[in-house]
């Protein structure tokens, strides 16, 4: 029989365990090409990783060099404390990446990397246990949960964070906050101010002044997309920090990561900083009433700037530094310009290729070097060497 390859991979649901400490872990049900069936279990963190890993192995399928050319579905990154909401919600997403993954071509569904990853472990078999602490609750997907949103009636539950520092709100549309205020998010804009309520007080407050109750940070940051995409300035800003860009209303940029404070890493020919992500507008977007009165408000604060952070989680918030953007970014121009000027030179390879045999030019034959008098004396004929004597 050949090599063992996946035919199929169903998320079951999940499980909350208590031991060694409190975490959750996935079920999936492998079906083998054997016929066989195993379950294993997986914490999300682990299959984060084995997707950087499928990343970096295929980079024209994952996007890498062409963003057009992604065929390696996306997966978000973790959070840095999985609640059981946020395991819950990413569901979905794990079981439509897990049939997306399946069915890519064989090179990617039946390598290695592939295959090991969902083989059968021994903690799958034996997962450690503790008859101290109570046994681990399983929460199982049913068929229910595959119906669209609108089959599904219930209460909106809104999220729930809590304010990380004092705010003083500056206008009568803000809301102002202090350390420890728990606060339910009503909307979230992308422009870094969230609109909250609490109890009977309802307000704008900046999105970097709140941190959600089951982690230090939030998982729903895109990563960094250093093909970039293109916005145009719509208000200028003058940089206050040495990380930002001081830019001029109608410049072209390219963002490359949206974050949730609002502030936006952007690239500007080949620097890159942040900038207010209200100013920006995408390229090709039609401008509004709304946008433009929104624009007339002062850029949110920070995550950065705030002094006297006061978090409930032990674990701080993990940053990529300017440097690693900078580097990132100058590095897949580079790479852009290195596949430009190899497809210049086939192109130029297939021109002189098609060109007539007449108007090439014919190659003359090289002239051998004049042999020295030893090597005449020692070689030639008696006669030869009488015409040096």
């Amino acid at each position: 029989m050949g090599d063992a390859f996946i035919r199929h991979i169903e998320l079951l649901g999940y499980e909350k365990r208590f031991f060694p400490s409190q975490h959750y872990v996935y079920m999936f049900l492998v079906k083998w090409n054997d016929l066989s069936e195993k379950v294993i279990y997986r914490r999300f963190t682990e299959i984060y990783e084995f997707h950087k890993v499928l990343k970096e192995m295929f980079p024209i399928e994952s996007g890498d060099i062409n963003i057009e050319n992604r065929i390696i579905p996306h997966l978000p990154a973790p959070k840095w404390f999985d609640g059981q909401r946020s395991t819950e919600n990413r569901q979905g997403t794990l079981a439509e990446y897990c049939y997306t993954l399946v069915n890519l071509p064989h090179k990617i569904s039946r390598c290695l990397h592939v295959v090991n990853f969902f083989k059968v472990r021994h903690d799958d078999m034996n997962p450690v246990t503790d008859s101290q602490i109570k046994k681990p609750e399983v929460f199982l997907l049913t068929k229910d949960s595959k119906k669209s949103p609108t089959d599904i009636t219930g209460p909106i539950v809104l999220q729930t964070y809590r304010a990380i520092a004092d705010y003083e709100k500056s206008s009568t549309s803000e809301m102002a906050l202090k350390a420890g205020d728990m606060v339910d998010v009503v909307e979230k804009s992308e422009n870094g101010w969230w609109f909250c309520q609490l109890k009977n007080k309802r307000g704008w407050v900046p999105a970097a002044y709140l941190e959600p109750m089951d982690g230090p940070d939030e998982s729903e940051e895109q990563e960094p997309n250093y093909a970039g995409e293109a916005y145009v300035v719509q208000k200028s800003y003058t940089a206050v920090e040495e990380d930002e860009l001081t830019l001029k209303e109608g410049d072209t940029i390219e963002v490359i990561h949206k974050l949730l404070d609002g502030w936006w890493v952007i690239r500007k020919d080949e620097t890159t900083g942040y900038y207010p992500s209200m100013y920006l507008q995408k390229a090709g977007e039609v401008n509004t009433c709304v946008k433009s009165e929104l624009r007339n408000r002062g850029a949110p604060p920070r995550r950065s700037t705030i002094r006297n952070v006061k978090s409930i989680h032990k674990q701080g918030r993990k940053q990529i530094s300017q440097e690693t953007y900078r580097r990132n970014s100058k590095k897949y121009i580079q790479n852009q310009r290195k596949m430009r000027g190899n497809s210049q030179n086939k192109a130029n390879v297939i021109i002189e290729k098609n060109e007539p045999e007449d108007n090439k030019p014919k190659a003359q034959p090289a002239v051998p070097p004049r042999p020295s008098k030893d090597l005449i004396l020692n070689r030639c004929t008696e006669s030869t060497r009488r015409k040096i004597l």
